[in-house]
């Protein structure tokens, strides 16, 4: 790969170097935060040589893979962040649950090449003191296990200058506010028992903790901000930082800190009680869902369940097995379409991701492979759960915080108990073996459609075989890959078209039986007579609107004709609430469907945009 040439193609698609106000990476993923997403030619930018794929969320994201080090390098090369001039575009509204998530996302995604790296350290020692290579009582041993002790005894300092960052705060200043907490002067203080403006501090050991540094740097942030609007200018330089740690130290050690402690607990014991009370239930459904949440981020609110959880007990029995046989399932899928795939690009892309998956890396799979092919996606939670399942029932416990994988399955070795690691391999090959034969048996490779333009399809009446689907709405047809929602855009929902509307009236595409309308009537899902269920989705975030600009003409159960009008709604309304109208259309049963595109571009109520055939069993 030539990396320069990726990454200037990369910036110009992306909306030049003006338009990047941040970019840093993943194991896999350029991660731009973005001053206008708007900007970017997403279609030019797939067509990059490198780009894997791309994920938009509140930061707009590129897959390259194993290489995206040396792109990332390229690219800091041509930007110069301390010269931007463009002024950020407008903050998008966005949902509560989405700004945590991305809150806690800017926190922890920093720390995960230091957690890997201390990891996969310590899972080496653990293998080599197993294996009596090495002697636990070596001096060598205890320096390089110090390493890893450290990195999780210190979190809070580096939760600290992460937290800070996110929140713009002063890095050093926050270092020293949670370095208190860890002092050992103050640490025997707690713990010997004392009182601080008559209340009594609870004893609580700080170290490997995340949530008392989160709140402890919240709230030095608000009295930074507070204290830089009242002081006067010439002292400001040690006024505000004296005056902003001197209250805030105290409000941590008094409030911040045992509330941040106990939620921490709380989660954790919430986690385990769950894992207690349904045992190997709660595995399963992790481990068969784990592809799923990788795909849309929310994997990443895991990893403060799994620091805390690690450094309450020491080992972690829930997110790394799951992760454990999610990583290798992706790995046992990729070799299945490697090996059965015939398009040489497809068979080199899998083996490629199969390789990273089995070594812990599984974007390259996810995005490249799985999230391309539906029947590869249920493969690979079928082989994850599966596993989950057999993991779950047999106990099995992480010993450390790294994604699991062939180069790190020492993590599973427990001193006490020899068998762990023999059950985790044992899962290992299921997950693998699992994964592979049911992507075999379901995954077809489909046969790419003809170049030329097709013919006028005549509509076929009385068939419950073939379904010709007419335009819902008049407007533009676009490929559901142009929706700016991974639901839709990665196929999640099953395959179809959007519409980017012209008028705002949704009407019936063929006979059928209206199974749904939406309590905030922006989506609406009808049933056809030949078996083919098709999902409207008017607009994107639109629920948020509660159905103020949709006016529904049926309800669930009505039987309707083609051409009926099902409802109205309002494309200026949607527009002014700074949403995007394009409407996905999508066969939610695709699995049980042969869904083919028949007309992209303008289309009006009269013409075929889909047909649907069900599949022989």
């Amino acid at each position: 790969m030539d990396y320069k040439h990726t990454a200037a193609e990369i910036l110009k698609y992306v909306g030049t170097e003006k338009n990047v106000a941040q970019l840093e990476h993943c194991s896999t993923r350029l991660r731009f935060t973005l001053n206008d997403q708007k900007k970017v030619d997403e279609d030019k930018l797939k067509a990059v040589p490198g780009v894997m794929g791309v994920v938009r969320s509140n930061q707009f994201q590129i897959i390259i893979g194993n290489d995206v080090v040396e792109v990332y390098d390229a690219l800091l090369k041509m930007i110069d962040f301390n010269n931007q001039t463009t002024p950020a575009a407008p903050a998008e509204k966005q949902k509560l649950g989405k700004m945590a998530l991305d809150f806690l996302i800017g926190i922890f995604q920093p720390l995960v090449p230091a957690i890997a790296g201390a990891g996969v350290l310590k899972s080496i020692l653990i293998l080599l003191v197993a294996l009596h290579v090495m002697d636990d009582a070596n001096a060598l041993y205890k320096i390089l296990a110090a390493i890893s002790d450290a990195t999780f005894y210190f979190l809070p300092m580096m939760v600290a200058v992460t937290t800070a960052n996110k929140l713009k705060s002063n890095r050093l200043v926050a270092i020293a506010a949670v370095g208190v907490t860890l002092l050992p002067a103050v640490t025997t203080m707690i713990a010997e028992g004392t009182t601080l403006f008559g209340i009594q501090l609870q004893s609580i050991a700080y170290n490997a903790q995340v949530f008392p540094a989160i709140l402890c740097v919240s709230f030095l942030a608000f009295m930074e901000r507070l204290m830089n609007k009242i002081s006067p200018k010439p002292i400001r330089i040690f006024f505000v930082p004296m005056i902003a740690l001197a209250v805030t130290v105290p409000v941590t050690l008094l409030f911040l800190g045992p509330l941040g402690y106990n939620v921490g607990q709380i989660f954790t014991a919430a986690i385990l009680f769950l894992y207690d009370k349904l045992g190997f239930v709660a595995l399963t459904v992790l481990s068969a869902i784990l592809p799923l949440m990788v795909a849309t981020g929310m994997h990443k609110t895991l990893l403060p369940y799994a620091l805390a959880t690690y450094g309450e007990l020491g080992y972690e029995m829930l997110y790394l097995p799951a992760s454990l046989a999610h990583n290798i399932g992706e790995s046992g899928a990729c070799f299945a379409v490697a090996l059965k795939a015939k398009d040489e690009t497809l068979k080199s892309t899998a083996f490629s991701a199969g390789i990273s998956a089995f070594m812990g890396i599984t974007e390259p799979a996810l995005y490249g492979v799985t999230l391309q092919n539906k029947k590869v996606l249920y493969s690979v939670m079928l082989g994850g759960g599966l596993t989950g399942a057999f993991l779950g029932l047999l106990s099995v416990k992480a010993f450390a915080v790294v994604g699991p994988g062939a180069a790190s399955m020492s993590m599973f070795i427990d001193s006490t108990n020899g068998m762990n690691i023999v059950w985790a391999i044992a899962g290992f090959a299921l997950a693998l073996v699992s994964s592979f034969i049911f992507t075999l048996i379901l995954w077809k490779e489909e046969t790419p459609a003809a170049s030329a333009p097709m013919a006028p399809v005549k509509p076929l009446e009385g068939s419950h075989d073939v379904l010709n689907v007419l335009c819902p709405i008049v407007g533009q047809v676009v490929a559901l890959d142009q929706v700016g929602d991974e639901m839709f855009s990665k196929k999640a929902l099953g395959d179809g078209v959007a519409i980017i509307p012209e008028v705002g009236e949704l009407r019936a595409p063929a006979d059928g039986t209206i199974q749904m309308v939406f309590e905030t009537k922006h989506s609406l899902g009808m049933t056809t007579a030949n078996g083919t269920e098709i999902l409207f989705h008017v607009g994107l975030d639109t629920v948020n609107l509660q159905g103020k600009p949709f006016s529904p003409k049926v309800k669930a159960g009505d039987s309707v004709k083609t051409g009926d009008l099902l409802l109205t709604f309002d494309i200026q309304a949607i527009k002014d609430a700074g949403l995007d109208p394009i409407t996905p259309v999508v066969v939610t049963n695709s699995q049980d469907m042969n869904v083919s595109v028949v007309k992209t571009g303008h289309a009006e109520n009269t013409d075929v945009i889909l047909q649907t055939q069900r599949k022989e069993d």
